[in-house]
């Protein structure tokens, strides 16, 4: 797996956290890491983007951002407001390959959710997957609602013929309610595809040190964590009611 695409199921769920955990666990484990942001909206010129804070959290990995746009808005539409080239998926796809060549591992983030237009012609983060032939790791949120929009992402991968290595939860909650709790075991069953993890919410907010050293906690052994789904599940799922 020497590229891994992450997407979300939309924004503010934890995606560029979950990269940062990812990287981390795999530096952890020994592996030289390579982050590449697509498309970094909403962010000026001087301010930090994604892959810095990825950087910033993970440690000793190469981040590299294609494209900035200065208003939080799909790429597409960043990039015609601004007046800016956009990114087409075959760059992405070429520069997460060039990272590969120089790198045992290289994750490739996305701007939002999967089918997010990257320019005019409708190219999309799926579509650099697909060019990649990369599998698909999605991060998704806990609560209420999430078994919709991740399924439907799962079923989106699939229809593509790309593989939906896995899911993790981006943020569970310090006390997760009943809907968070009865989806730890429902997001596997609708989605076809393994829980990988569960990060911690706040967990972007920790000192780079503590972070690094519990990232492989939050990710299974797939992610070069050691996380246990089985015993995860076993513990947050609820009784059913009487």
């Amino acid at each position: 797996m020497p590229v891994l695409v992450i997407t979300g199921t939309g924004t503010e769920v934890g995606k560029t956290v979950t990269t940062a955990a990812v990287a981390a666990a795999a530096v952890a484990a020994g592996r030289s890491v390579a982050v590449l942001k697509a498309a970094q909206t909403g962010v000026r010129p001087d301010e930090r983007g994604d892959a810095d804070e990825v950087a910033r959290l993970a440690g000793p990995v190469t981040a590299r951002e294609l494209a900035r746009y200065p208003e939080p808005l799909a790429p597409a539409t960043a990039a015609r407001r601004a007046g800016q080239a956009p990114v087409h998926p075959h760059e992405v796809a070429e520069a997460a390959a060039k990272l590969a060549t120089e790198h045992d591992l290289v994750l490739v983030e996305g701007a939002g959710g999967l089918l997010v237009r990257f320019d005019a012609a409708g190219g999309t983060l799926a579509d650099a997957a697909r060019l990649l032939r990369a599998p698909v790791l999605v991060v998704a949120s806990a609560g209420l609602g999430t078994l919709n929009t991740t399924e439907l992402t799962a079923r989106e991968l699939r229809s593509r013929e790309l593989e939906l290595l896995g899911i993790v939860i981006g943020s569970w909650p310090t006390e997760p309610d009943l809907a968070s709790r009865c989806n730890v075991a429902d997001l596997p069953h609708v989605t076809g595809a393994p829980l990988l993890g569960a990060l911690p919410a706040g967990a972007g907010t920790l000192a780079p040190a503590d972070f690094r050293a519990a990232a492989p906690d939050w990710l299974a052994p797939r992610l070069n964590g050691r996380w246990d789904a089985e015993a995860f599940t076993v513990r947050e799922t609820p009784a059913p009611s009487a």
